[in-house]
């Protein structure tokens, strides 16, 4: 077998929430750019992934979520087979992981706390301050719009919560609202590639009800250089190279994270990110043999 033949495992379309269209087109332009960096590359989706019974390829990149492809994947990196993201990696950043890995490793972060779905009492409600709170389920990450939910009162996210039970979700996480502009970011780690913007410019957002609720972009300076550094390590944390996310920047330039995600579309920059994350990809593999 060719030593540069790898296997793109593609996302499952329920995983990309009004990002269909965008999730394909950086993953075709990454494996695009790998068959230029001399790559055979065979593409699949995470069905016919977990169909197979034998995997040829010894190197995966893959965009899939689905938890038994994941699994899947796991074991694979398990007996040696290389795989970016990692399918460890993507783990982590399901929502209650992912909080615990940054609250971890001292990334700065909205301030949040994981509890069960039939959690009824103060305590919490308590401990965060300012005005609301962002409730978000805890054991994947968001496919419909209600997997994370503004609520105004705690009376409202003890409602959320017993929505989150009734569907049958574990745990959720309950994070302080903060006030400030929303930048969304992406990033490849182990490269100079970073891009930051504020969504609802650019009406960018899975989820465009959310600006009525953080209100319109200030433009609060703040160091991106910092940012860029701060997201590379939040990647690190969970074990990531191709990555996105969000962070709510204040008047006074400071800046928290409020979401990661493994392998985001790109969409604004991804004919400039495709490019790089093919590189990334491509390095681990030559690196690791």
């Amino acid at each position: 077998m060719n030593e540069f033949e790898i296997l793109g495992v593609h996302r499952n379309k329920k995983f990309s929430p009004n990002h269909i269209g965008n999730d394909d087109a950086i993953f075709s332009l990454t494996a695009k750019a790998l068959e230029k960096l001399g790559c055979r590359v065979t593409i699949c989706c995470e069905d016919d992934f977990l169909a197979m019974e034998q995997v040829p390829q010894s190197k995966i990149f893959t965009m899939a979520r689905q938890k038994t492809v994941v699994a899947k994947l796991q074991k694979l990196e398990s007996e040696g087979i290389q795989v970016v993201n990692s399918a460890f990696g993507i783990e982590k950043c399901f929502r209650t992981n992912l909080t615990n890995a940054l609250n971890e490793n001292n990334i700065p972060v909205a301030e949040s706390h994981i509890v069960p779905t039939d959690y009824q009492e103060e305590t919490v409600f308590d401990t965060i301050k300012g005005k609301g709170y962002w409730i978000k389920r805890g054991d994947f990450h968001a496919i419909h719009k209600e997997d994370v939910s503004f609520a105004a009162s705690r009376e409202e996210a003890k409602s959320i919560l017993r929505e989150y039970a009734l569907r049958d979700i574990p745990d959720a996480v309950i994070s302080e609202h903060l006030v400030g502009d929303l930048v969304k970011f992406y990033g490849v780690r182990g490269t100079d590639f970073f891009f930051w913007f504020y969504p609802y410019d650019n009406n960018h957002h899975k989820y465009t009800q959310y600006q009525e609720i953080n209100g319109s972009s200030a433009y609060y300076a703040f160091d991106a250089n910092n940012l860029q550094q701060v997201s590379n390590e939040a990647a690190l944390a969970v074990g990531i190279d191709i990555y996105g996310g969000d962070a709510i920047v204040g008047k006074d330039g400071s800046f928290r994270i409020i979401d990661l995600n493994d392998w985001p579309s790109f969409a604004p920059c991804r004919d400039e990110a495709a490019g790089h994350i093919a590189g990334r990809i491509f390095e681990v593999f030559t690196n690791n043999n």
